[in-house]
């Protein structure tokens, strides 16, 4: 009999924002830190049943998974739930590596009108639908930390980063988003 441990789920309760923001913890996923070389990406997004992006910025989702391009040989995917990404990696021949980083990371939800000048006062990218239109993602700071950042739509965005700096992440979000309503 294999034992898990059981994940306690960092920020649990907590909401803030503002009347142009809301920032929420996300659900539990299951998250995978991929690499793989570049001419097995085919052969390891057809036993995935998703295409692995392989542009700069970009993301592909489908069947409860969304990959996030982050490097020319890196990916994190995100399972919704508790899926079993790491099974179904061990069972490719393709040559990879897969951590399964989902007791490490864990993720804040940023949506409304008010999200990406919220996120902007922490991050330096620029954040409008122009220069990071809705599926883009990126690895990049916020305030100190380092985040993975993904528009999940027009006005919302999932900040992945490591549930030990989520209280850091979330009061600082929950003070941009004062900031944002003004």
């Amino acid at each position: 009999m294999v034992e898990t441990a059981l994940r306690s789920l960092p920020l649990s309760g907590a909401h803030g924002g503002s009347a142009v923001v809301s920032l929420s913890p996300a659900a539990p996923a299951t998250r995978i830190s991929l690499r793989v070389r570049a001419e097995d990406v085919a052969a390891l997004s057809s036993g995935l049943g998703l295409d692995l992006p392989t542009t700069a910025k970009t993301s592909t989702s489908g069947n409860g998974l969304t990959a996030l391009w982050l490097g020319p040989d890196e990916w994190l995917l995100i399972g919704e739930g508790e899926s079993d990404l790491m099974r179904t990696l061990g069972g490719s021949s393709v040559l990879h590596s897969a951590t399964d980083i989902s007791h490490r990371n864990t993720a804040i939800l940023i949506s409304g009108p008010g999200a990406a000048l919220t996120l902007n006062g922490g991050c330096p990218l620029d954040l409008s639908l122009r220069a990071f239109p809705v599926g883009a993602c990126a690895r990049t700071l916020f305030g100190k930390i380092e985040v993975v950042v993904f528009r999940s739509a027009e006005d919302a965005f999932r900040m992945e980063c490591w549930r030990s700096f989520s209280d850091y992440a979330f009061g600082l979000l929950h003070e941009a988003a004062e900031d944002a309503a003004l």
